[in-house]
């Protein structure tokens, strides 16, 4: 019990910080060089436009309604961090400005790029404990569950689509909209490699007399997956065995170290490879046709 309770509290921490993150990169490089950015408060203020919504009650039905569904989707654990992140980060949003500090870059690019990276860092911070900042954030993560699709691509269509609608307001030009794709656009890659760096994994072959006693330490000292094929040297006709490992590219290292304590002459290959699903790795998500015609996840 006491466990989960740490946990939690960790988890809420990091969430503050992270929206630290967030909140200064509007405020601090955004905000005071006019660079526009999509998600619900871009939807409310083009409603305003077109029909004369007032902002703010658009944008709170919008919120409580995405809230609503991301709870059931998500569970209430989901809700629960997104409206203290809603909370905290509004209260970020009056404060912020009060301190007597804003950007001295006066290029409106690199404003675009380093507001839009600082965004990325909060949110993916707040998705890795399982929060949201609302809006397009319960959108992406809920299309994230059920479909191979990284919350930073959503993120650049949503966008892209809001940001380019923002052309139709009197108070916006080409320029600010080219600006806003480049803040998504740096936004979208700083929480993609976030949140997928560390699940990125490598293919490692290799052609080594010693393959028992290297396979033998990856699979019983190291915990590793090891695969023996038989092979063949063309040149010589000599048989052997080739090993094949996939692991995280953060533990590329330590299998290099056992590669090389075992059998430095040893001849390998590293390639990266576009995803992994499997025990220890990642699981599809997808959905597949039965017989019946019923449709389920996998």
């Amino acid at each position: 019990m006491q466990h989960c309770n740490l946990k939690l509290i960790r988890e809420y921490i990091i969430i503050t910080v992270a929206l630290c993150f967030y909140v200064f990169g509007w405020t601090g490089f955004l905000i005071p060089n006019q660079i526009p950015g999509g998600g619900i408060t871009g939807i409310s203020t083009i409603l305003n436009y077109a029909f004369g919504w007032h902002v703010s009650y658009s944008y709170f039905i919008i919120n409580v309604i995405l809230l609503v569904v991301g709870t059931i989707i998500m569970g209430r654990g989901f809700g629960v961090k997104t409206v203290y992140s809603i909370v905290i980060s509004s209260i970020y949003f009056e404060f912020f400005p009060l301190i007597p500090w804003t950007s001295e870059i006066t290029d409106p690019l690199i404003n675009a790029i380093v507001g839009g990276g600082c965004c990325g860092v909060g949110i993916a911070l707040v998705f890795t404990q399982g929060g949201s900042t609302g809006g397009i954030d319960i959108i992406a993560l809920i299309i994230n569950k059920y479909r191979d699709i990284t919350p930073g691509r959503i993120y650049v269509i949503s966008d892209f689509l809001i940001i380019s609608s923002i052309l139709f307001l009197p108070d916006k030009n080409l320029q600010d909209v080219v600006y806003g794709y480049i803040m998504t656009v740096a936004f979208s890659a700083t929480v993609d490699q976030l949140l997928t760096g560390s699940k990125q994994a490598v293919q490692l072959i290799f052609i080594t007399s010693k393959y028992k006693e290297l396979a033998d330490k990856l699979c019983f000292e190291m915990d590793k997956g090891v695969t023996s094929i038989n092979s063949m040297g063309w040149y010589k006709k000599s048989e052997g065995r080739i090993l094949m490992v996939v692991v995280r590219k953060n533990r590329l290292q330590e299998v290099m170290g056992a590669i090389k304590e075992v059998d430095h002459n040893a001849f390998f290959t590293v390639s990266s490879v576009m995803g992994v699903y499997g025990e220890g790795f990642e699981m599809i998500k997808a959905k597949i046709k039965k017989n019946n015609d019923t449709v389920s996840n996998v």
